[in-house]
């Protein structure tokens, strides 16, 4: 079984780039973040031509989710329990035996604000919820853009973005419950080359100077660690015209 992760950054936009890239990848699931589409505008018929099943919550201009499978996806949430949020962050759903969940975490702005106190508290609506789905499920993914890279070796200059959000230590720390309520890291199972990330900002050349962040992950229940048998990023697509300024990240597993 092969899963993925992607922050499209506008649907609309990068539809050709998603197609093209299920066509050459072919993912069992995949998590699609940051739509940024109503749902009357989804592209559910492109989506359904291309061999996949689909799933999406979202809203204008911001935001926005889409679980796309192969198989049929069953008791679908749009919300975190205990959460009263407009923002369409999170779709989870059960496919082939798999309790996967998607989300879009807040970006938190600056260290200090109130979207950044939002988000730690976002993230610890999400530690209840991973913890009682890890007492249902055996098999359980956690996909998504986090907006948080969680060690140094995830970060091109740690030392300058030591108290930046995305890298700041309760960002962090937050990070490490959540893989402490029974998740791992699937890129972390296996030796990866260094400065390998799933984000490149846009402004300053961050790309072409290599400047970015590992922010996009995915979490494994320990058994589907146990059967996880690769983990990578793809930077090709950022490399395509009018690209989204995140990586697809894959991990495949012998389910």
């Amino acid at each position: 079984m092969k899963i993925a992760t992607w922050n499209v950054n506008s649907l609309k936009v990068r539809l050709p780039q998603v197609l093209q890239w299920l066509e050459s990848e072919k993912p069992d699931i995949i998590g699609l973040q940051e739509t940024k589409l109503t749902d009357e505008l989804f592209p559910r018929g492109e989506i359904e031509a291309a061999g996949y099943r689909v799933l999406f919550s979202g809203q204008k201009t911001y935001n926005g989710v889409a679980l796309l499978s192969r198989e049929e996806a069953t008791d679908p949430i749009t919300d975190l329990p205990g959460l009263d949020d407009p923002q369409r962050r999170v779709l989870g759903a059960t496919v082939n035996g798999v309790r996967f969940l998607n989300l879009y975490v807040p970006n938190g702005q600056e260290v200090g604000s109130d979207k950044y106190a939002y988000k730690l508290d976002w993230i610890e609506k999400l530690q209840a919820h991973v913890r009682a789905q890890l007492e249902i499920h055996e098999n359980v993914v956690i996909v998504g853009d986090f907006n948080i890279a969680p060690e140094d070796r995830d970060v091109y200059d740690p030392a300058g973005w030591a108290d930046s959000v995305l890298f700041s230590p309760p960002e962090r720390e937050a990070f490490r419950r959540l893989l402490d309520a029974g998740l791992a890291d699937a890129f972390r199972l296996f030796e990866q080359e260094e400065k390998i990330w799933s984000w490149w900002d846009y402004r300053m050349g961050a790309f072409r100077r290599d400047m970015g962040l590992r922010i996009d992950h995915i979490l494994v229940s320990s058994a589907l660690a146990k059967s996880c048998t690769a983990c990578r990023i793809d930077r090709a697509p950022r490399t395509w015209e009018r690209p989204s300024d995140h990586a697809p990240v894959v991990a495949e597993f012998s389910l």
